[in-house]
């Protein structure tokens, strides 16, 4: 009896996300399965699609499991600058921040000032289409949006704290939570767990604030919770076999042992547990041997700990002094701290904060993500065009000022229309190519459909093969093929525990058809483009010829490396993937 099939996919190279050795294989789906994987050419007549994938790598599609397009699946869900880079799984409801039981202007408080979202586009929008309140309603108007991926989710924990204390008492660092408010906690995270929420998300750093005006500047609500109040959602995520997602204050590297005890579990079950984040930062060598040294113990001990890890260089853009890591310290605080342009301006001008300034730029001893090195930032756009193209070290220099002066000086000038760049940190190749081989790593943090004006690693999944290919090309590869796209598929859905990051027979037909003579480009670049249904433009990724085809439950999402123009607006691509470990 002939088969039928709803796509054919033709003589591509198959790797089928297990780490399995590839093959020249040909694929047949039918209902949004794999029906078919075979050595042999599949009968093609009466079939409406078939894709000739000679000299292309058949993969699973990729999983980015940690995003904040918690606003953009409400606005925009065919979240298609993922979708169009192999993404085909995102998670949100990451770093303590979901729109899951809050209100509507509570949610977008805690939300839009941390990931430089405006708070004039999130707030009208979760004012106008908020309806639900408890995990089961946002599990059901998730499952009703026309996706583009299939999304999982973690409760947010600064979320699930203002819903049940309300925005002002749950950034108190004097309250802490009763019994009837612990047990309606637990309530809730049972109830988020009962529906397939994959875990709970929490965040300690300090430097992630409130918007709008009742609780502006504070930190995360999150932040100000004692560790046995985590210690009692902690053990609900244990009894269910669920992740914890952390994210621990930079200014106290020793708080690290409070997440160590956790995962360790003691004398009980291991807590899954993953943090934010393994890096080599400029500023800070001690940083990433601490975090490998912390990783290592708590696995050999019994525990179950994962960093995340960007398998990038993590460059970001600033908009005159408005970048997140002037949070770290004091002087870059209070003029964040600042709404109005007029009142900042006339705090920068001002000497004495400028002496502040200059001290807390050069402490070296300090804790820090930012490197504190204006002359490793270079000037992007400006009003005064002779300043593009250089570093804030050399236009001192040549003005005969201090650079952090220099700088203010710039600021005042032309505000947010000063900008420019830096790189952070996972800027030594040979430093990266050892990290991403770390088993204890899983290869995510692109912080997809945040920091729009800052950052782009929506194609992070590209970014690692090249960096794998690069270290072939070399002569000296790091790990195999299969390996890598195993790291992007399979091991992070075992690790969660959904169903998705494989296409053997009887898989999910999430799929991407990629040209890999295409990774001759630069994929670090980017530019920018218009926002779906938001009025915005963002940073965003463009690699022509890379990813050809994406297939998600079946549908073809990316045809001829265009976006089906359903993508968003009909159901039946993506849908709600539940953690399927109890």
């Amino acid at each position: 009896m002939t088969q039928h099939y709803d796509i054919i996919l033709r003589n591509g190279l198959y790797f089928d996300g297990t780490g399995a050795p590839a093959a020249v294989r040909h694929l047949g789906i039918r209902d949004g399965r794999v029906a078919c994987v075979s050595d042999t050419p599949l009968e093609e007549h009466g079939c409406p699609n078939v894709i000739d994938a000679t000299g292309r790598w058949i993969t699973p599609g990729f999983i980015d499991m940690h995003t904040h397009y918690d606003a953009e699946i409400i606005a925009a869900p065919s979240l298609s600058e993922s979708v169009r880079h192999g993404v085909t799984t995102v998670m949100v409801g990451s770093c303590s921040l979901s729109m899951v039981c809050s209100e509507a202007e509570d949610a977008s408080d805690i939300f839009t000032r941390v990931e430089t979202v405006p708070r004039e586009k999130v707030l009208p929008l979760l004012r106008q289409r908020k309806t639900w309140s408890t995990p089961a309603e946002w599990v059901r108007f998730v499952r009703q949006q026309p996706l583009g991926p299939n999304v999982m989710s973690m409760l947010g924990h600064s979320d699930l704290r203002v819903a049940t204390l309300g925005l002002v008492r749950a950034t108190d660092p004097a309250v802490v939570p009763n019994e009837p408010e612990m047990q309606q906690m637990e309530n809730v995270l049972k109830e988020a767990l009962d529906e397939g929420f994959v875990g709970l998300s929490t965040m300690c750093l300090k430097w992630d604030k409130v918007d709008g005006d009742r609780a502006w500047s504070k930190s995360l609500p999150s932040t100000y919770a004692r560790w046995r109040e985590l210690r009692r959602l902690n053990r609900l995520l244990r009894e269910r076999d669920r992740v914890h997602q952390g994210a621990p204050n930079a200014a106290n590297p020793l708080q690290i042992t409070q997440y160590f005890q956790q995962t360790l579990g003691l004398l009980g079950k291991p807590l899954r547990t993953t943090l934010i984040t393994l890096m080599d930062l400029k500023g800070n060598a001690t940083t990433r041997p601490l975090a490998k040294l912390v990783s290592w113990a708590a696995n050999l001990l019994g525990g179950d700990f994962r960093w995340q890890l960007l398998a990038t260089p993590f460059t970001v853009y600033a908009d005159g002094i408005d970048v997140v890591f002037f949070e770290e310290f004091g002087a870059g605080e209070m003029a964040l701290d600042l709404k109005e342009q007029v009142q900042r301006n006339k705090l920068l001008k001002d000497e004495k904060y400028r002496r502040d300034f200059r001290k807390f730029y050069g402490e070296k001893l300090s804790p820090r993500v930012w490197q504190r090195d204006f002359g490793d930032a270079l000037v992007l756009d400006c009003p005064d065009p002779t300043l593009i193209g250089r570093d804030f070290a050399d236009i001192a220099r040549e003005r005969g000022v201090h650079v952090v002066d220099l700088f203010l000086d710039l600021v005042v000038e032309h505000g947010r229309k000063l900008r420019w760049y830096t790189t952070l940190g996972n800027h030594r190749r040979d430093v990266l190519q050892r990290m991403v081989t770390d088993e204890h790593t899983l290869i995510t943090f692109s912080d997809a459909g945040a920091h729009l004006r800052n950052m782009a690693f929506y194609n992070l999944p590209l970014r690692f093969l090249k960096l794998i290919l690069d270290s072939h090309a070399d002569g000296a590869p790091i790990m195999s093929l299969e390996k890598a796209i195993w790291r992007l598929t399979g091991e992070q859905a075992d690790w969660l525990g959904v169903e998705a990051g494989r296409i053997r027979e009887g898989d999910r037909a999430d799929i991407v058809v990629i040209n890999p003579e295409a990774f001759d480009q630069d994929l670090t670049a980017v530019s920018w483009a218009d926002m779906e249904n938001f009025g915005l433009q963002r940073l965003v990724n463009r690699n022509p010829g890379l990813v050809e085809h994406v297939l998600i439950n079946g549908k073809q999402a990316v045809r001829n490396e265009a976006l089906a123009p359903e993508l968003g607006t009909v159901t039946g691509f993506g849908t709600f993937l539940p953690a399927l470990r109890h």
